[in-house]
């Protein structure tokens, strides 16, 4: 199977670079809305078996754009599986005057997960923020579907694709954050070892194809 990590398009909180978890959730931009067609028409040849989506509106308005360019499109499934990491404490803050107060904190949230203290801010644990995607992934049809298409969230799916790739919890972020509107693709034929295709890709916004 052929599954494509997709990150929702860019939204108004990223704009203003604000923590935006499970319990945030602002509109995508205008700008997003064209790249994420944009997105769609790269995909558009792919039949997608199945395609899943954060429950969220951001992701689900996503995943909405994307299918619209695909020649034979698929249904959309909503799961609270994907949803983005809940944040806590930090929902709606700006990312910038939580790195001048919590400057350790915040150096491990983007690079160090291992060190990141999720109970301090009242968040989602790491392990049950990557945890909830991979037994979400585990459980997907490899026996019948070729390829899958995931919409959601760049923290979590930054973490749960490293986990998934069989990484420790310090080494989640190695290859860094996903891209608004990027796709990443993964194969496994069992749902239990997988193999890295491509990483953060937004090749086709200078015009790639597949």
């Amino acid at each position: 199977m052929r599954l494509y990590f997709v990150r929702h398009g860019k939204t108004q909180w990223n704009l203003e670079g604000r923590f935006q978890g499970a319990r945030g959730d602002s509109p995508l931009l205008k700008e997003s809305v064209e790249n994420l067609r944009k997105l769609g028409r790269y995909l558009a040849d792919i039949h997608f078996d199945k395609v899943y989506t954060s429950d969220l509106k951001r992701a689900r308005d996503s995943a909405f754009l994307i299918m619209e360019e695909n020649l034979v499109p698929t249904e959309i499934t909503p799961v609270r599986p994907l949803r983005e990491w809940n944040l806590g404490r930090l929902e709606g803050q700006k990312i910038s005057t939580i790195a001048s107060i919590y400057p350790k904190q915040m150096e491990a949230f983007r690079y160090n997960l291992a060190k990141f203290d999720n109970d301090f801010f009242e968040a989602e644990s790491v392990y049950h923020a990557t945890r909830r995607v991979a037994d979400f992934v585990a459980g997907l049809d490899y026996e019948h579907d070729q390829n899958v298409l995931l919409v959601g969230h760049g923290a979590c799916f930054t973490a749960a694709t490293n986990y998934l790739l069989g990484f420790e919890s310090g080494q989640l972020r190695r290859y860094g954050g996903l891209d608004n509107a990027s796709v990443t693709i993964l194969d496994s034929k069992d749902g239990k070892d997988f193999e890295l295709i491509r990483w953060n890709d937004t090749s086709y916004l200078e015009g790639h194809t597949q």
